[in-house]
Order: C-alpha cells, then sequence, then structure tokens
C-alpha cells in the first residue's frame, strides 16, 4: 500500500507541479504526517523532492526529472501496444492523440523494455486497413472539428446541436441514391459508444431517447447551457435497452433463414440481429433474422447468393429469385446468348 501511495505522490507532482502537504493528505486520504514521513522516504530513495515553505509553499520535483513505469511485465508491455490499435479511439476522433499518448508510454518505460517494444511493434499488424482478399475496412468516420465539440459536450455535461444526416434506405446504398438532407437538431448528450467499426451518440431530445450514428453528424457545436441529463449514468445498460427497445420495435422484419457457416458472420454483420441460432445435420446454421424491413432483407440475402436460404416467407423467395433470374437474362442478352455447357466449362 506504500509503494502504491509513493508512485501516486510522484506522479500527482508531475501533474500539477506543487502542492502542499494538506492538499496531498485529501486527495490520498491520509494524514499530513504520514504525507510528510512519505516526502522523507522518496528523498531518500534519490528521488529530487523539495520543500518550499511560506503561504504559496508546498512539495515540488526539481524541474526535468523523469519517472519510469516500473514493476511492468513483458506481456503487461505487450497489452498497451496492442490497446493502442484499438478503432474505438478512431471513430470518437482521437486517433491522433492515443498514438501520441502510446509514445509517451513507450517513453517511460524502463530501458529493457523501450528496446524490446520497439522490436515487438514491427512484429504486430492489428487491424489493417485491408483484408487479405484486399478489401477495404468498412470504417465508421466524422469530421475532426464535430468530434471534438461532441466529445466536449458529452464530458462537460453540455447540451449539443448537430447537423445530422438521416440513414438512407439500405437498397438506396447501391441503386438509386436516395434523397437526403441534414438537418440541424439539438440533443441532450449521454455518453458515446464504439461496436465493431461503428460509433454511436446516445442522448436524448425533448426527453426521448434518441441514438445518432457518429458518421452522419457533419458538424457539431456543444452550447453553453447545462444538458438535462443524470449526474450518474450505467452506460452499458442504457445501451442494452435502448438495443433490445429497437430489436423488439414492431418496425422490424424477423425471417426464418438457413446460412451456411463459412457465410454466418457476413449475415450478422449485415443484419440487425440474429437470434436463436442452431446447428443442423448438414452444418448449416439455422437462425431468426432480424431486417429493418423487406427491402434491407432482400439486399442483405441477396449478398449471400446460394449461402444463405429463407424458409419461412415466400415473398422473399419470389424477390430473390426474380432478382436472380433478371441477372441471368442480363448475361445471357450480353454474351449473345452463350449456350451454359460453354459458359461452364469457361
Amino acid at each position: 500500500m506504500r509503494a502504491d501511495r509513493l508512485v501516486s505522490l510522484v506522479l500527482m507532482l508531475r501533474q500539477h507541479g506543487r502542492l502542499s502537504a494538506a492538499e496531498l493528505a485529501r486527495e490520498l486520504e491520509v494524514s499530513t504526517r504520514t504525507v510528510l514521513r512519505d516526502m522523507e522516504a522518496l528523498s531518500s530513495a534519490g528521488v529530487p523532492v523539495y520543500a518550499e515553505r511560506g503561504r504559496h509553499g508546498g512539495f515540488a520535483l526539481l524541474p526535468g526529472f523523469r519517472t519510469e513505469l516500473t514493476g511492468m511485465g513483458d506481456d503487461e508491455v505487450l497489452a498497451l501496444l496492442v490497446a493502442g490499435s484499438r478503432r474505438g479511439a478512431q471513430l470518437l476522433g482521437l486517433g491522433p492523440q492515443l498514438s501520441a499518448a502510446m509514445l509517451k508510454v513507450v517513453d517511460a518505460l524502463p530501458a529493457r523494455h523501450r528496446g524490446a517494444a520497439s522490436d515487438v511493434a514491427e512484429r504486430l499488424l492489428i487491424d489493417p486497413t485491408t483484408d487479405l482478399l484486399a478489401r477495404r475496412e468498412s470504417f465508421d468516420d466524422a469530421p475532426t472539428e464535430a468530434m471534438r465539440e461532441v466529445r466536449r459536450a458529452v464530458i462537460s455535461g453540455l447540451k449539443l446541436r448537430i447537423r445530422y444526416l438521416p440513414a438512407a434506405p439500405v437498397e438506396a446504398r447501391s441503386d438509386t441514391p436516395a434523397m437526403r438532407s441534414p438537418t440541424w437538431r439539438t440533443v441532450d448528450p449521454i455518453g458515446l459508444v464504439t461496436v465493431r467499426d461503428h460509433g454511436y451518440l446516445l442522448a436524448t431530445k425533448s426527453g426521448e431517447d434518441r441514438t445518432y450514428r457518429l458518421s452522419r453528424i457533419e458538424a457539431a457545436e456543444a452550447l453553453e447551457e447545462r444538458a438535462d441529463r443524470p449526474d450518474r449514468v450505467d452506460l452499458g445498460q442504457v445501451w442494452r435497452e435502448r438495443s433490445e427497445a429497437f430489436r423488439n420495435s414492431g418496425d422490424l422484419l424477423t425471417v426464418d433463414v438457413r446460412v451456411n457457416p463459412a457465410r454466418r458472420i457476413e449475415l450478422a454483420s449485415t443484419a440487425v440481429a440474429m437470434h436463436d441460432e442452431r446447428v443442423e445435420g448438414d452444418g448449416w446454421v439455422r437462425a431468426t433474422a432480424t431486417f429493418q424491413d423487406e427491402r434491407h432483407a432482400i439486399w442483405a440475402l441477396w449478398q449471400l447468393g446460394v449461402g444463405a436460404e429463407v424458409l419461412d416467407r415466400p415473398e422473399l423467395r419470389a424477390a430473390v429469385r426474380d432478382r436472380a433470374a433478371a441477372v441471368l437474362a442480363h448475361y445471357d442478352e450480353e454474351a449473345g446468348a452463350v449456350p451454359r455447357e460453354r459458359a461452364k466449362d469457361g
């Protein structure tokens, strides 16, 4: 306990520059006499701490004193390096700050770890921008200035004004662009959440729950007015409640499907949710998939080709079949009605 307190003392002095014994005692929840004894111990151990007397006096460290992060194992250093690559910081607009912080952490490591950290960094690549098939990652991103204002409002408890672009229908992303226009709205921010490659702002508007994709916030302004929100929040619980409410809303469509296990992740990533999964005798996964609407379901299932099958909705089966027939007819015309036997032979 005392070793931890001594480290805390040094870090507090590094951060604040000069603190009185009473201030240190209050922060550490010990007596001023204990602080004085700890200061003597630090001085005896070679830490250049000194006392200044007078009304504005206190304890301080000599300028230029540098501390090291001691007591860290090799795996702890490795965990820090891996943590520095997490996508959450990028989603929240903190990518450059995280990189700078990690450099400072590595610089503060003991000498034997600094060299090893450099070697380890060359052997680990976390979350590259493309996968093995050279597909670029789909990554939410918001304007840096907008994210700075969003973070300020969330952390400081201020009302937030955002210029928000609503979502387009799913099929419009690959066919005809939807007519959308951003609008300004004022919200009471609750917190920020990152899920996979997406970032969300949880807020309320006129007392009603609202969830906004960070990538659709084009501009933001933290206002001076205090946000109407509770002082304490269990963000994990709030997210679970909103996720459940969204899945159970009457506007969603549930479909009984079978999916090739090799394509399951693709379906799970495009559907709103997947429930009641079970493996059948042939290895395929049977599940209940939830989609935004019928168009979303058709679009998502079409991406999987013969890797998925709708079981309970004849209208969806017919829609996917009709789309496949239209594609086949198109390519038969383009190729001059090449016999399928020749086409199959390549």
